[in-house]
C-alpha cells in the first residue's frame, strides 16, 4: 500500500480481502495518534463498490433506500436491479473484513510484544547510563571540594596580605601626619619666636602677616599661636609656676595686637566691601572673622552699622508715621493704623537684610538673630516708649483727655500690633532668639500694673457718668423751672430715672475691658482673676446705680407719703377743708406719679439685671471655668451684689402698698356717704348701681396698678398683689364697720362688693378671690330677714365671727332683737 493510499498514517493492506497480511507500522502510533483514521485505512480497500453504490442511491431526491411513496425509483433498469439484491448477499465484504480485523490485531500484539522488548533494553541501558552518571558527579563533587578549600587557603592569605598592607598604610600615614605635624610646628615656633620680640614690636614680622593676600592664613596661625600659649601660661599657673617665662607673655601681648589689628583691618575692609555691595568680599572677610571669638564683633558690627540704628532721621520718621506731625493726640485708630505700616516697613527691612546675612555670614541664624533682637529692643521699643506713658492711678488723666482709657486702648493697640510683627520676623527668620518672649518683655512694666489700671478706668468712667446724669438733671429742673409742691411733688424723684441704656453702656465698657484683658493675659488663671476682678466692678457699679435708683424712686414716695400726713381732714371750717381737700388731691397725684415712677424704676431694674445675668452667661462664665471655684465665686458675688437693689425694692413695693391703700382709704372716707347703704323706703326700685365710692376707688386701682401688672413679673409681681389684695380686704372691712345697712343698702353693698371682686380677679390670686367670694356671701346678711340669719352660714362656719359683726350693723339690729337670736344658736359667739 503506498503513501498516497494511507491518508497520512494509517497501516498497509492489501488490494483485497486475500490479499497477504497487512504490515502495521509502529510510526503509525505516534504524534496525533486518531484510531478513525487507523480504522479508515484499513477497511478503505474492501468498501470501495459499496461506498460508490450508496452515493448513486443517495442520488435524486437523497433517499438511499430508493423508494419513494411505495414506488421503486430508477426508470427501465429498477425491476432488474431489484431482483439482483434480492438473490445476492446484502452485505458480501464481512468475510474480508473480519479476516482482515483478525490480521490487525495479530500484528497489533506482535507490534506490542515487540514494543514492550524495546522499552526493557532502554531501561536497562539508562540504569547503566544512570550508574555511571552518578559516579561521575561523585568524583565531581570531591574535586569541588578540594577547589574550596584551595579557594579558602588563598582567602585567608589575601587577607592576610590585605592586613599587613593596611598596617602599613596607617604606619605611613601617621608617620606623614607626625611629619606634618612637626613640620607645622617647627613652623609656628619660628612664627612664635618673631612674636618673641619686645612687647608691641610687629615690626619684625614675617611677610605673611603683612600680605593682604593671605589674611585667612595669617589669622588661622595668629589664632593657633594665641591659644597654644595661652595654654601654656595656663598650664604654668596650674602646676604652682606665678613666673612664667617673659618670652611667652611677651609673645601672647604681642599676638593680642596683631590679632585686633588685623580684625580691625578686617572689619574696614568689611565696611568698604558693604559699601560698594560687595557680597563676595563680604563673604570672604566674614569667613575670616568667624575666626576671632566665632565671629561676634562682625555680627555685631554688622548688625550696628545699619541705618534703621544709627539715621536718627529713620527714627524721626517711626515717629511721625505712628503719631502723626500735625500735633493733635493720637488716637488708637491712628496709631494703630500707623504701627502697622511702620511693622510691615521693619519686617520688609528685615527681609532684604536676610537675604545679605545669608549671602554674606557663615552663620547666618546668629546673625538674624542679633539683628531682630536690635530691632525689638531699640526701634520697636523706642516708638512703644513715645506710645505708652503709664498714667499715675493717684492723679489719672481726666476723662476729657481720654483719661485712663486711652491709655488702655493704646496698650492693647500696641500690644496687638507688636504680637503680629513678631510673628512675622519669626516667619523671615530670627535664628535660636525666643522673639515672643523678647516681645513679652518689652510690655512687662504695662503688663504688671494692667489690672489696676482697668478697674481704676471702669471706676472713672462710672463716675464721669454719674455727674454726667447729675448734669443733666440739674439742668432738666432748671429749665422746668420752679414748680410748686402741689402740682410737682415727686418731680425731685423723677429727674434721675433708672435707664437700660446706662446699664448697657457698663456692660460695653465691661465686654472692652474683657476684650482686652483675654488678649493680654496669657495664662488661664491670670484671664480668670483679672477677669473675676473685671466683672466685679461691673456688679459695683450695676448694684450702687440701681440701687440709688430705686432709692430716689422711694424718696419720691416719701415724700408724697409725708404730703398726705400734712394735708389729713379733720374737723375744719368749710373754707379752710376745702383747702385741706385740695391739697390732699394734689398728695393723691403725686402719690400715684410716684407709684407709677417706682414701678418704672423697677421694672428698668429686672431689665437691668437681667442684662447683666445675659453676659455673665455668655461671656463670663466660660472665661472663669478653668480655674476651680472661680465660677461659684463670681456667682455668690453677684447674687450679693443685687441684694441690695432687691432690699430697696422691697421696702418701695411696700411704700407702693401703703401709697395705694392710703389713698383708697381717702377716697372712701371722702366719697362713701351714709346714704349709700341706708336708702329710703320711697317706693322707688331700689338703685343697683356701684356706689360712687366703689367706682371712684376701682377707677383708681385700674389706673395706678396697670403699671404694676406692666412692671412686675412672676414670684414678685405674686406676692405684691397677694399683699395688696389682703390689704384692700382688711381695709374694706374696717371702712363698712362705719355703717349701718337696710336691705336695699345690702344689696348694694353687694354690688359694690362684686364690683371689687370683678377687678381682684386680675389679680390671678386664689386666696384674694377666695376672701371677696367670703364677703359677697357675708353681704347677704343684710338681704335676709331675721329668720333665715341661722341658716345663712350653715356651709361658711369659719366667716360666723366676722358676720356677726356685720350682723350688728344691721338697721333692724336692735329693734328685731337679733343679737338675744343669735346667742341662743350661736352660743360660742356670744
Amino acid at each position: 500500500m503506498t503513501e498516497g493510499m494511507r491518508g497520512g498514517r494509517g497501516p498497509r493492506s492489501s488490494s483485497s480481502a486475500n490479499s497477504a497480511p497487512l504490515i502495521l507500522d509502529i510510526e503509525d502510533f505516534k504524534g496525533d495518534f486518531s484510531f478513525d483514521a487507523l480504522f479508515g485505512n484499513l477497511v478503505n480497500d474492501l468498501l470501495p463498490s459499496f461506498l460508490e453504490e450508496e452515493a448513486d442511491s443517495g442520488d435524486g431526491h437523497g433517499n438511499i433506500d430508493g423508494l419513494g411513496n411505495g414506488h421503486l425509483r430508477g426508470g427501465q433498469s429498477d425491476a432488474s436491479r431489484f431482483s439482483q439484491m434480492s438473490s445476492a448477499p446484502f452485505f458480501p465484504e464481512v468475510d474480508g473484513l473480519l479476516s482482515l480485523f483478525k490480521d490487525a490485531c495479530k500484528e497489533l500484539i506482535d507490534l506490542r510484544k515487540n514494543v514492550d522488548g524495546r522499552l526493557n533494553t532502554l531501561k536497562k541501558e539508562v540504569s547503566t547510563q544512570d550508574a555511571k552518571h552518578r559516579k561521575t558527579l561523585t568524583e565531581i563533587e570531591k574535586g569541588v571540594d578540594g577547589l574550596f578549600e584551595s579557594f579558602a587557603r588563598l582567602d585567608g592569605r589575601i587577607s592576610s596580605v590585605g592586613q599587613t598592607a593596611a598596617k602599613i598604610g596607617d604606619h605611613l600615614q601617621s608617620a606623614d601626619a607626625q611629619r606634618e605635624t612637626a613640620s607645622q610646628t617647627i613652623e609656628l615656633i619660628k612664627y612664635l619666636m618673631e612674636f618673641n620680640g619686645s612687647p608691641g614690636d610687629l615690626m619684625e614680622l614675617s611677610a605673611l602677616f603683612s600680605d593682604d593676600s593671605r589674611v585667612a592664613e595669617a589669622a588661622s596661625i595668629a589664632q593657633k599661636l594665641r591659644s597654644f600659649a595661652e595654654e601654656d601660661i595656663g598650664r604654668q599657673g596650674a602646676a604652682g609656676n606665678a613666673t612664667p617665662g617673659r618670652g611667652l607673655e611677651v609673645a601672647v601681648a604681642n599676638l593680642q595686637d596683631y590679632c585686633n589689628e588685623l580684625e580691625n583691618r578686617l572689619l574696614s575692609r568689611f565696611d568698604a566691601a558693604s559699601q560698594r555691595r560687595d557680597l563676595s568680599t563680604m563673604s570672604e572677610c566674614a569667613k575670616i572673622l568667624s575666626q576671632f571669638n566665632r565671629g561676634t564683633s562682625a555680627m555685631q558690627h554688622y548688625v550696628a552699622t545699619r541705618p534703621m540704628f544709627i539715621d536718627v532721621e529713620v527714627m524721626n520718621s517711626d515717629i511721625r508715621l505712628v503719631l502723626g506731625d500735625d500735633g493733635s493726640p493720637p488716637s488708637p485708630s491712628n496709631v494703630a493704623r500707623g504701627l502697622s505700616s511702620l511693622y510691615k516697613q521693619i519686617t520688609d527691612t528685615v527681609r532684604k537684610e536676610a537675604a545679605t546675612i545669608t549671602a554674606v555670614f557663615p552663620a547666618p541664624n546668629e546673625v538674624m538673630a542679633i539683628l531682630v533682637q536690635r530691632v525689638l529692643e531699640q526701634r520697636v521699643n523706642g516708638i512703644l516708649d513715645k506710645i505708652l506713658v503709664k498714667p499715675s492711678l493717684q492723679s489719672p488723666p481726666p476723662v476729657q483727655e481720654g483719661g485712663l482709657l486711652l491709655y488702655l486702648r493704646m496698650f492693647a493697640v500696641a500690644y496687638e500690633r507688636t504680637q503680629e510683627l513678631a510673628k512675622d520676623l519669626r516667619a523671615v527668620g530670627c535664628g535660636d532668639l525666643d522673639v515672643e518672649d523678647l516681645t513679652e518683655s518689652l510690655f512687662s512694666s504695662h503688663k504688671d500694673e494692667y489690672p489696676e489700671h482697668e478697674q481704676a478706668s471702669l471706676k472713672q468712667l462710672y463716675q464721669a457718668k454719674m455727674e454726667e446724669l447729675r448734669a443733666e438733671s440739674q439742668q432738666g429742673s432748671e429749665s422746668s423751672g420752679t414748680i410748686g409742691r402741689s402740682k410737682g411733688a415727686s418731680i425731685s424723684s423723677s429727674q434721675q430715672q433708672i435707664a437700660v441704656t446706662v446699664v448697657t453702656e457698663f456692660v460695653r465698657w465691661s465686654e472692652e475691658a474683657i476684650s482686652r484683658c483675654t488678649l493680654l493675659s496669657s495664662q488661664p488663671a491670670t484671664l480668670a482673676a483679672n477677669v473675676k476682678a473685671i466683672f466685679t466692678c461691673l456688679l459695683d457699679q450695676v448694684s450702687t446705680y440701681i440701687t440709688e435708683g430705686l432709692e430716689r424712686a422711694r424718696d419720691g414716695l416719701s415724700e408724697a407719703a409725708g404730703l398726705r400726713e400734712r394735708f389729713v381732714l379733720g374737723t375744719l371750717s368749710r373754707r379752710v377743708a376745702a383747702a385741706a381737700a385740695s391739697a390732699a388731691e394734689a398728695a393723691a397725684a403725686a402719690g400715684e406719679s410716684s407709684f407709677k415712677a417706682f414701678m418704672v424704676a423697677v421694672q428698668r431694674c429686672g431689665s437691668s439685671v437681667a442684662i447683666v445675668q445675659q453676659y455673665f452667661a455668655n461671656s463670663i462664665s466660660r472665661l472663669l471655668l478653668p480655674v476651680d471655684g472661680a465660677h461659684a465665686a463670681s456667682c455668690e458675688e453677684m447674687s450679693t451684689a443685687l441684694s441690695k437693689a432687691e432690699v430697696a425694692a422691697y421696702k418701695g413695693l411696700q411704700q407702693c402698698i401703703e401709697t395705694v391703700i392710703s389713698e383708697v382709704e381717702r377716697l372712701l372716707s371722702a366719697e362713701q356717704m351714709a346714704t349709700d347703704y341706708r336708702s329710703p323706703d320711697d317706693g322707688f326700685s331700689p338703685d343697683h348701681r356701684p356706689t360712687n365710692a366703689c367706682i371712684r376707688v376701682v377707677a383708681y386701682l385700674s389706673r395706678v396698678l396697670e403699671s404694676a401688672f406692666t412692671a412686675l413679673e412672676g414670684l414678685n409681681k405674686q406676692a405684691f398683689l397677694t399683699e395688696l389684695g389682703n390689704r384692700l380686704d382688711k381695709l374694706l372691712l374696717t371702712h363698712w364697720q362705719k355703717f349701718t345697712f337696710n336691705p336695699s343698702g345690702g344689696l348694694r353693698l353687694k354690688r359694690d362688693i362684686n364690683e371689687y371682686g370683678d377687678f381682684v380677679k386680675r389679680f390671678s390670686v386664689p386666696s384674694v378671690e377666695e376672701k371677696f367670694e367670703l364677703l359677697g356671701i357675708m353681704a347677704n346678711v343684710f338681704i335676709v330677714a331675721p329668720e333665715s340669719l341661722a341658716t345663712l352660714f350653715e356651709g361658711s362656719p369659719s366667716i360666723r365671727k366676722d358676720a356677726q359683726r356685720f350682723i350688728q350693723l344691721r338697721e333692724d339690729y336692735k329693734s328685731a332683737k337679733l343679737a338675744t337670736r343669735l346667742s341662743s344658736l350661736w352660743p360660742s359667739l356670744s
